[in-house]
């Protein structure tokens, strides 16, 4: 079994964020996500429509879902530690170099595949595009 894990926030979950879970689904048998937590978005001075709870209740009920965690408070590279999935699936508008990253799980004697994710209409399906339309 190929395992593939993916990160976000899926604050006011669109098409933008199924079509980056499909996206990632096609590297793996099994999908993986994780949700980010509501402390971290917080930090990034990010205000957010739904809890962490929420959110991650919405991801776990998709079919396309295998799996639903939490992103781990102290280390983002905790849920790769212990699914330890075959390929690392990034969004397009996620702030992490590449290298940096794989050289940060070659540390740990983690392996996958880095795949960097296309956006889909990004112009159109963007969370940020949504909040600020709420809040208007």
């Amino acid at each position: 079994m190929k395992k593939v894990i993916c990160f976000g926030t899926f604050d006011i979950l669109h098409l933008g964020h199924l079509n980056y879970l499909k996206q990632a689904k096609r590297y793996g048998d099994y999908l993986i996500v994780v949700v980010a937590r509501d402390k971290t978005k917080q930090k990034q001075k990010k205000k957010l429509i739904f809890n962490e709870k929420e959110r991650f209740e919405l991801i776990k009920s998709l079919k396309i879902v295998d799996k639903a965690v939490l992103g781990d408070l102290k280390n983002f590279l905790k849920p790769i530690q212990e699914n330890k999935p075959d390929v690392v699936c990034l969004g397009y508008d996620h702030k992490i170099d590449e290298k940096e990253l794989t050289n940060k799980l070659k540390e740990l004697n983690l392996t996958p595949e880095i795949k960097m994710m296309k956006s889909y209409n990004k112009n159109k399906f963007k969370s940020t595009l949504f909040r600020n339309s709420c809040s208007t």
